[in-house]
């Protein structure tokens, strides 16, 4: 079974080494994928298949305990590809097999 969770969020670049995006999920949003999830792999991952507009890619989600969501990277290509930067507000999805 396939569960599908749209949401808007902002685009932001870790501030450290190696240039990572990241959109931070809504708690609402990191609550309803735990309880469909099952158990998470290694570091708290779990992988999906995001979208951005018309540009879908195969990723994993990050759990973050700062934020006690999901953190969904957001490739340069990605990025490049959908039109969107740091600091901008975007619709997305992800896509979970459970």
């Amino acid at each position: 079974m396939s569960f599908r969770y749209e949401a808007e969020g902002e685009l932001w670049a870790y501030a450290g080494p190696g240039g990572w995006h990241f959109i931070t999920l809504p708690i609402e949003v990191a609550e309803g994928i735990r309880t469909v999830a099952g158990p998470l792999a290694p570091f708290g991952s779990l992988r999906v298949i995001a979208r951005i507009g018309d540009v879908s890619w195969k990723t994993s989600l990050f759990k973050d305990s700062k934020s006690r969501s999901f953190l969904l990277p957001v490739k340069a290509e990605v990025r490049r590809r959908a039109g969107v930067s740091a600091g901008e507000r975007t619709a997305y999805s992800v896509e979970i097999d459970a």
